[in-house]
């Protein structure tokens, strides 16, 4: 049997953006598995101490936030993070009502071993640096495109 594509079809699977990038994010996501797994990190809590290496420390909120994850689902990846030794959640001095995160002594050791992540997923990708920075770059406007007209970021 033949197959003919048809260049006019809007709903072909292969030309739709959700498609493609669902199938890119879940397959650069598993190339981090292996490198996560012996620090006992998931990538949405290695994506936490990113934020955290850079910012800490932070409230919770003001991590859900950066990472734009809802504080509800945040939570519980923290209290994960914290039951592995890496990060401390304490009453904010300033402000009762808010938790703060900060890293523990292991936590920021952490950072020495995650040094090593980007360069070997750098080099699976077998791209250069500045196309991967262009794709960031274009990844980041799809983002403000998308989130532009939602009534969350109408709220904000």
């Amino acid at each position: 049997m033949e197959s003919v594509k048809d260049t006019t079809d809007l709903l072909a699977l292969d030309r739709q953006v959700c498609f493609a990038l669902s199938i890119a994010s879940r397959s650069v996501i598993a190339l981090y598995r292996p490198l996560l797994q012996p620090m006992g990190l998931t990538h949405p809590q290695y994506l936490a101490m990113l934020a955290l290496w850079q910012h800490e420390p932070l409230s919770v909120k003001e991590l859900a936030e950066l990472l734009q994850l809802d504080p509800g689902t945040l939570s519980p990846l923290l209290k994960r993070l914290q039951a592995l030794g890496y990060v401390r959640r304490e009453r904010n001095s300033h402000d009762e009502r808010a938790l703060a995160v900060t890293l523990t002594p292991a936590g920021r050791l952490l950072r020495a071993e995650a040094e090593k992540i980007p360069p070997a997923i750098v080099a699976r990708l077998g791209m250069s640096i500045e196309e991967l920075q262009q794709l960031h770059d274009v990844l980041m406007r799809v983002i403000k495109a998308a989130n532009h007209d939602t009534p969350e970021a109408q709220d904000g």
